[in-house]
């Protein structure tokens, strides 16, 4: 794989209460001839809400439109969402559409808790009501972190690849989860029980955690784009491949994109989410900082 990129796409200005800054964890939608990217903004508090930005299908520089609300708050306090909403992936059923996100609350002896939601909407995703106020991924084997899933309705089977982690380290004196990717499999999108598959483990003593999960199916193949967490250089991206979904074969050095030389994805590249649109395949993804920087996108190079 080659990937060309063409540049950032948004940052917010700063403006809006709930979106000072940061674009982060891009999850693209395809409507007709818009792309929908739902979005975590930050307040000034660095607390995470969920908007989006339409961009046109055709030309992803172009910005049609942002929102000027979230699509989903935080939850009530004391609630695993309590503390910031990012999203995560987006499957359409019947004549709803199913959001899935990740949420932040706070800890004491660590710094954070990680477990996931899932908010519906019926109004084509311009709003979304939370499906429970508790997590759909709660603690079990993996006591910190159940979070970033990517949700896919395979067939008949709804199947979810996610990030769990049971522990802490310490990376340049700062204290940083570790994580992997793990698999589930539900009936009804709603209802995930039972612990994880690993499925995406570390490879080595410079990696701390694989994250944020996107599959995409061609011809039989899973295809998985996730971002690695190293000491040594932060975050990059990767990839993977199977034939079931569950065992993978790392191809990280087929994944054709790095950090730029200088700029908005010059130190780091993560979050990355694929979107076939006629034919192109668009990368959207986050640059420096998390997101501070941004969103940017890249086409693969046939």
């Amino acid at each position: 794989m080659i990937w060309r990129k063409k540049g950032l796409i948004y940052r917010p200005d700063g403006r809006c209460w709930w979106a000072r800054s940061h674009a982060m964890v891009p999850t693209p939608v395809l409507l007709d001839e818009v792309v929908r990217i739902y979005l975590g903004f930050l307040d000034d508090d660095k607390v995470g809400r969920i908007g989006f930005v339409d961009v046109d299908a055709d030309n992803p520089s172009s910005i049609l439109r942002v929102s000027d609300k979230p699509v989903l708050d935080i939850g009530v306090s004391g609630a695993f969402d309590d503390n910031g909403v990012l999203p995560s992936s987006i499957v359409k059923f019947k004549s709803n559409e199913y959001l899935y996100y990740w949420a932040f609350q706070l800890g004491v002896k660590v710094r954070y808790y990680l477990f996931s939601g899932l908010a519906v909407s019926d109004d084509e995703g311009e709003t979304f009501r939370r499906y429970s106020q508790v997590p759909i991924l709660e603690r079990n084997h993996d006591l910190f972190l159940r979070s970033a899933p990517y949700v896919m309705l395979d067939g008949r089977t709804w199947k979810m690849w996610y990030v769990g982690g049971s522990e802490w380290t310490e990376v340049n004196g700062k204290l940083v989860p570790v994580y992997r990717v793990k698999y589930l499999e539900s009936q009804d999108g709603m209802k995930w029980g039972g612990s994880g598959e690993l499925c995406l483990d570390l490879k080595n003593e410079d990696e701390h955690g694989i994250g944020r999960p996107f599959i995409i199916k061609e011809n039989g193949l899973y295809k998985m784009f996730y971002s690695i967490r190293t000491r040594s250089k932060g975050y990059r991206l990767g990839y993977s491949e199977s034939d079931d979904g569950i065992n993978w074969t790392r191809k990280d050095e087929e994944i054709g994109i790095d950090v730029s030389e200088q700029g908005w994805d010059s130190k780091m590249i993560c979050y990355s989410s694929i979107l076939k649109v006629k034919d192109r395949t668009y990368m959207f993804y986050n640059g420096n900082n998390f997101g501070e920087t941004g969103f940017g996108y890249a086409v693969l190079d046939k």
